[in-house]
């Protein structure tokens, strides 16, 4: 599941329910401009995707406020019939943490360049390059072990020049690093919200045609059909994910052939 806050002008809050399992999915925060009254004011909402074991699909939006809206949006997603999530990519938003953990259990991701960006504040722009390409050593490596060693390694190496740096990796090794667990071939689509990225931009290109929404209503019906138009496109033309990395993060089903059982004794 990726969860993440952009300045997109969107508003859906009712997509079809779909049934969905052994999900990564995502979610985005948009703004959209609808007027009240004389005026216009704008309006947060959040959007969400899923990858499922068959494909990608849209799991719903709705407003985002503070902490318990997140838990109440990640229920409202479960009661529909999201299960299974094996991981959660977002930027550091405590009160999302905190519902991830409380409402579906999942390894959580860090958004990977939103922590770059982070990271590179504590440097001067002039060194920007030079430990960017440093700290992406780790990002390169083969396996999760070797990936930490060599965070580990880096960090120690800057420690002496940016010590704030160095404590930022320090916190946020597990988090910057929880994709290196999953599969090798979808590592480069778990480590941002890229993915929902674009999405936003079609949502924020298609929101801009209107300009000011007359209600909140009228952004629903628009970006739903937006969502929608994604959401057919992930089932029928392409696929996100490849099913046989996505069946590595899934234990094999138990075999109750009653064949197979041995009798029961007398």
């Amino acid at each position: 599941m990726i969860l993440n806050h952009s300045e997109i002008k969107t508003c859906p809050e009712a997509v079809a329910a779909r049934e969905r399992d052994e999900n990564p999915a995502a979610g985005d925060e948009n703004a959209a401009d609808r007027r009240g009254g004389s005026r216009g004011r704008r309006l947060s909402t959040l959007s969400s995707s899923g990858r499922s074991t068959a494909n990608g699909r849209i799991c719903g939006s709705t407003r985002p406020t503070s902490e318990p809206f997140w838990s109440a949006f990640l229920k409202g997603l479960v009661k529909r019939g999201l299960k299974g999530v094996k991981l959660v990519i977002s930027d550091a938003h405590e009160g999302l943490r905190h519902a991830i953990t409380r409402v579906l259990g999942a390894t959580w991701q860090r958004c990977r360049v939103h922590w770059m960006r982070n990271a590179l504040a504590h440097v001067p722009k002039g060194q920007h390059t030079m430990v960017a390409a440093a700290i992406r050593q780790a990002f390169l490596q083969a396996d999760a072990e070797a990936a930490r060693q060599t965070w580990r390694h880096v960090s120690d190496q800057l420690r002496s020049r940016w010590p704030k740096l160095a404590t930022l990796m320090d916190d946020s090794e597990h988090d910057v690093l929880a994709y290196m667990t999953f599969p090798a071939q979808h590592r480069a689509k778990l480590h941002s919200t890229d993915p929902l990225e674009r999405l936003n931009k079609e949502v924020k290109r298609r929101a801009d045609v209107v300009g000011i929404f007359p209600n909140e209503a009228s952004i629903t019906r628009l970006i739903g059909a937006v969502l929608l138009e994604q959401n057919d496109e992930w089932l029928l033309q392409c696929r996100y994910m490849q099913i046989e990395g996505m069946a590595e993060l899934t234990p094999p089903s138990v075999d109750t052939d009653l064949a197979k059982l041995p009798p029961l004794a007398a």
